[in-house]
């Protein structure tokens, strides 16, 4: 029987491999935070507060143009609008722990730790000690985005421009997503979404990321049915 601890130790070997890469997004949002004008204990805050690489990134930006503060929250809010539908899906799994864990567990969702997670819990959903799992996977995150946030910090202006930080931020994910793609249900999902976040991409507020997703979901959601109804002809 799978222990908590064993399953502690495996979500952290999962995340390990990805873990390198937030490191330069971590940099990246602690920089942009001194570049918007704020001081290093509010950026860092904006690091512990939203932790979300994509709308501290957007709200950082915000602020630097002087845009009014609604304005600024409501963009992080819907960039992250994606995070509802990932709770949605790990609900089955995770929904009946006590509420000190959902709200902990909720605090340390992010892109990297729901794609570590789910596939796991896919493969094995009758595993016990699923949120340790999913612990031992966010937790590290959260501490290396901290640790990487502070870093860039101190460091500043510092940061050689030639260095290209903001090239990670895909790779991270192109490298949770290649994974993922097992069948033709979720390479529709891949290209689809893809497709549509990079059309989109001009959309305000950055619609085009939630734009992505929800169309990403609907194209796979509709491959998988048809795949389906052939399998029963």
């Amino acid at each position: 029987m799978t222990t908590n601890r064993q399953q502690f130790v495996a979500g952290l070997s999962a995340m390990a491999p990805v873990l390198p890469g937030v490191v330069p997004f971590g940099l990246t949002a602690g920089i942009a935070g001194l570049d918007a004008g704020l001081d290093p204990v509010a950026a860092f805050s904006m690091s512990f507060v939203i932790f979300a690489g994509a709308s501290q990134l957007a709200w950082a930006q915000l602020v630097g143009q002087d845009a009014l503060p609604l304005v600024a929250v409501a963009t992080a809010l819907i960039i992250n609008l994606r995070m509802a539908m990932y709770s949605a899906s790990l609900a089955p799994y995770l929904g009946d722990l006590p509420r000190r864990w959902k709200w902990g567990l909720a605090y340390l969702l992010t892109d990297q730790a729901y794609a570590v997670s789910i596939a796991r819990f896919v493969r094995d959903p009758e595993a016990a000690g699923r949120h340790w799992y999913y612990l031992g996977a966010a937790l590290p995150l959260w501490l290396v985005w901290l640790a990487a946030t502070a870093a860039g910090l101190l460091l500043g202006a510092g940061v050689p421009s030639h260095w290209q930080l903001g090239f990670a931020v895909p790779l991270v994910f192109l490298a949770l997503l290649v994974p993922a793609i097992r069948d033709r249900p979720s390479a529709m999902a891949a290209g689809v979404g893809g497709g549509v976040a990079v059309l989109a991409s001009g959309l305000p507020f950055n619609l085009g990321l939630t734009a992505g997703a929800v169309s990403g979901i609907a194209a796979g959601f509709a491959a998988e049915s048809w795949q389906q109804r052939r399998s029963a002809r």
